[in-house]
C-alpha cells in the first residue's frame, strides 16, 4: 500500500490527501477482500515494432514440413545456407 510505502502514519497519509481514517480503513479493507478473491495473472511477452512486417515465406518440403520463415534477408540467407547440400572445399 502506499501509506505503507511512504512510511507514514494512517494519520498522516489521511491528512495529507484530505480523506477521514474511516474511510482508509474501509477502503483498505475492501481492496483487501478483493486482493485475497483475485485469481493469479499470468503474462505472455509480446514484442512490437513500429515497423511493417512483411508475411513470412513459407516453404514447403518434400517430406511434407512447412517452414515458415521470417521475410528478413539476414534470416532467409541463414536458411538457404543451412538447406544447400555440403560440398568438399
Amino acid at each position: 500500500m502506499q501509506q505503507q510505502r511512504n512510511g507514514q502514519s494512517v494519520r498522516a497519509f489521511c491528512r495529507d490527501r484530505q480523506l477521514s481514517e474511516h474511510s482508509f480503513y474501509q477502503w483498505r479493507k475492501q481492496l483487501g477482500k478483493q486482493v485475497a478473491m483475485a485469481k493469479p495473472v499470468s503474462f505472455a511477452l509480446v514484442e512490437t515494432s513500429r515497423q511493417k512486417l512483411a508475411a513470412p515465406i513459407e516453404l514447403i518440403l518434400s517430406s511434407g514440413h512447412t517452414l515458415r520463415i521470417p521475410a528478413d534477408a539476414t534470416t532467409l540467407r541463414l536458411v538457404i545456407d543451412a538447406l544447400q547440400p555440403n560440398t568438399p572445399a
